[in-house]
């Protein structure tokens, strides 16, 4: 059977080469292109490719980006990097990989790439995904909804709030629904996300004070948002001494 496989590059003739190269490989059907992250990970939630062939230097968001979207994915593809990157730098991410092509790309490198991607199990693809995120935080959340993809900047991200099976995220334009647990998001967002209530998190870029009303209920109030957000009473001395507000 044939493995699926998206070509991601934002040159028209890598993606040619690349589209050429895996034609005589044989064995893989192409499904798709992308010139862009954003459009990668949309043509992933569409196509549920098998094999990513991922560039690491595009515009807007990188390959390492679209990787760490992809590895909070149930079912992840394999990623394959492609890049121009020199062997000293592709050390730093060598325990993260599937594999790791170095422009000009190689034939015999390419199978061998292609090979170890066919012999992985779900399982196993799993096992890399969660190694490919420990690393390094995402810089975007990810919204997939009706509309396709939506990536929206942590750094504008107020906070996210969970209610029973889904999370709501709130941010400079607006808020939308995300599967991620609290916990994921707590664990991955530590340093600069801090929890207010067993369902809240809220960034910290954003606390402007902690008042109390006069029952005693603790609120923090957020730059940027007219509502205060409810504190628990056993987090709310922890946040005032951490905080100084």
């Amino acid at each position: 059977m044939s493995l699926r496989a998206i070509i991601v590059d934002d040159e028209p003739p890598a993606r040619e080469r690349l589209r050429s190269m895996l034609a005589e490989a044989g064995d893989v059907e192409v499904v798709g292109e992308a010139e862009n992250g954003v459009a990668a990970l949309e043509l992933v939630d569409k196509l549920l490719p098998d094999i990513l062939l991922l560039d690491i230097r595009m515009p807007g968001i990188d390959g390492l980006e679209v990787a760490r979207q992809l590895a909070m994915l149930a079912e992840p593809p394999a990623v394959i990097f492609t890049t121009a990157f020199d062997e000293y730098a592709l050390q730093a991410f060598e325990s993260e990989a599937i594999a790791y092509l170095l422009k000009p790309i190689r034939a015999e490198k390419l199978r061998a790439a292609l090979a170890k991607a066919g012999r992985l199990t779900r399982p196993q693809l799993q096992q890399f995904a969660t190694a490919a995120r420990e690393p390094a935080r995402r810089s975007h959340i990810g919204v997939r909804g009706r509309d396709g993809l939506k990536l929206i900047p942590m750094d504008e991200v107020f906070f996210f709030h969970a209610d029973q099976k889904y999370t709501t995220v709130r941010h400079a334009n607006g808020e939308d629904l995300i599967e991620d647990s609290l916990k994921t998001l707590e664990e991955e967002f530590a340093q600069t996300f801090v929890r207010i209530h067993r369902n809240a998190l809220v960034n910290t870029r954003f606390l402007e004070r902690i008042a109390r009303d006069a029952s005693g209920q603790h609120f923090v109030h957020l730059r940027g948002l007219p509502d205060a957000l409810e504190v628990s009473r056993r987090m709310a001395g922890d946040l005032k001494d951490r905080f100084r507000i």
